[in-house]
């Protein structure tokens, strides 16, 4: 073997594997943290990697992990690989020396928790490797039924437990590919900040990593009760019981039609379900006692989180992408505003009234985006801040205000639009349609190098460039085509909110 050759080469816990070089970075991809969850394996807690012998190809991305159909490429590559090896990495670097000592950014991806690959061109890690001098990491973790269906016979949470495997991966390995295991910072967006919210109270991810970034950090958690009951319904679409016994009969890229038949359903049982129905999503974190013995706000408030820093964030305009989705922009009525308002707003009647009155000018469009965008995104992100400083640890805060230019402007801030901006990667997966028929300008690039010089020196440093977020000034980086720190710009929704807690959803009843 050449030295040019060795160079490609790193050893992990389970074998050597060898990466390739491209664009003056060391790539690996489809590396194996933990065995194929399938077999006597599947519904359990990952397991450890085969190990191998020689040395392991890694110039392949992993197959994704099962799941249903998902919208403008968020599923991942269309021609991704198959088979059972889901639960891989991929790790761009500089140079896989030992010596290097690197910070490290792990990557971890939202897509409601049914869908997601570490794969899909959007997160192409290259750019933000080369811009920060470090490491990236981007990791698969089992979504949908295979990951968060709380069922018998099987742990709750088994893709936050992957996630946790392979942070314990990173600790392990990490320095054979220039990466200082001790400088570890792991980030995420939508239901990927959602995990990483929940990695910040799970006891089993203590001294993994040092910070954390959470990018629109959805509030929905579940109760026991109310994941088992969405559990049930999803198996008996399938005619069958929600144990892992029955439901490993079936095959796992066959089950998520399961999931997506219920879907399609939810909207109909809000009686049931309550605020979870319309989101349409029947997967989220389980607030179970054990993996996840509490919410993330609870945890941080009694100091879960004190010894790791924190940025945190969400976008402006968060729900006008699923009123796009949903073919509403523009159509919303008054009847379906005073829905949503009646609930999600906090108080019912009184807060669908508080809304009204605090944004008088605000159409039923406005209205029914304004409150779901504050439920979903806005204020749970806001109070994980507020919670992080109530424990006595730090935390910056940020808005990304600047709009999206596709389809004429319309979409505004809206969620998602953070992903290209950071990675770069503006014509694939929900860039292909936030930039659609634009070309992408010198705003969008000067965002795009503020975004990736904020992220890699926090992993670096600890210091994003901004002042951290206190409750007297509360001063909040706004990205923009001219960013600037000023206090928190939703104030209003903020004092709508105020005293609002965010426990797990709960089951309402038959």
């Amino acid at each position: 073997m050449t030295t040019a050759e060795a160079a490609l080469v790193a050893r992990t816990t389970a074998g050597a594997v060898r990466g390739r070089r491209e664009d003056g970075l060391t790539v690996f991809r489809g590396i194996p943290f933990a065995a194929p969850p399938v077999g006597e394996a599947r519904f359990q807690a990952p397991r450890p990697p085969r190990p191998w012998d020689g040395v392991r190809d890694a110039s392949a991305f992993g197959p994704p992990p099962p799941q249903e159909a998902g919208i403008q490429g968020r599923t991942g590559v269309p021609d991704a690989p198959t088979g059972d090896d889901w639960l891989t990495v991929n790790v761009w670097t500089p140079e896989a020396d030992a010596r290097g000592g690197r910070p490290v950014m792990v990557w971890i991806y939202g897509g409601a928790y049914k869908l997601g690959h570490a794969g899909s061109p959007g997160y192409d890690a290259r750019y933000l490797a080369r811009a920060g001098d470090l490491v990236v990491v981007t990791l698969n973790y089992r979504v949908g039924i295979e990951g968060f269906a709380r069922i018998e016979g099987a742990p709750a949470n088994r893709g936050l437990l992957d996630q946790v495997a392979a942070l314990e991966w990173v600790r392990d390995n990490i320095a054979a590919f220039g990466g200082d295991p001790g400088r570890v910072t792991v980030f995420g967006e939508s239901a990927g900040a959602g995990s990483v919210a929940s990695l910040l109270a799970m006891p089993l991810a203590r001294g993994l990593f040092g910070r954390a970034i959470a990018q629109s950090v959805p509030g929905t958690f579940f109760s026991d009760a109310l994941a088992r009951d969405l559990a049930s319904a999803i198996a008996a679409e399938a005619g069958l019981r929600p144990t892992a016994a029955e439901l490993a009969a079936v095959d796992p890229r066959e089950l998520p039609e399961a999931g997506a038949a219920l879907s399609a359903k939810m909207g109909e049982r809000v009686d049931r379900w309550g605020q979870v129905a319309p989101t349409v999503t029947p997967f989220s974190p389980v607030v179970d006692g054990e993996v996840l013995p509490v919410t993330p706000w609870q945890a941080l408030a009694a100091g879960a989180g004190r010894d790791i820093e924190l940025v945190v964030g969400h976008n402006a305009q968060e729900y006008r992408l699923f009123l796009a989705l949903a073919g509403l922009l523009g159509k919303v009525t008054e009847e379906q505003a005073a829905g949503v308002l009646r609930l999600f707003a906090p108080g019912g009647e009184a807060g669908a009234r508080a809304y009204r009155e605090a944004y008088p000018d605000a159409d039923a469009g406005e209205l029914f985006e304004r409150v779901q965008s504050d439920w979903l995104f806005h204020i749970p992100s806001l109070h994980l801040a507020e919670a992080q400083l109530a424990g006595g640890g730090r935390a910056h805060v940020y808005e990304l205000t600047w709009p999206a230019p596709g389809m004429g402007g319309t979409l505004g801030a809206c969620h998602g639009l953070d992903i290209p901006l950071l990675f770069g990667t503006y014509q694939a997966d929900l860039g292909n349609l936030l930039f659609a028929g634009v070309e992408v300008g010198e705003e969008a690039r000067a965002l795009t190098a503020r975004f990736q010089t904020s992220w890699t020196s926090f992993a670096r440093s600890g210091d994003p460039g901004w002042p951290a977020y206190d409750l007297e000034r509360r001063l909040v980086q706004v990205l923009d085509a001219e960013p600037k720190v000023v206090p928190y710009p939703e104030e209003t929704a903020r004092r709508l909110w105020e005293g609002r807690d965010f426990p797990p959803l709960p089951l309402l009843g038959g």
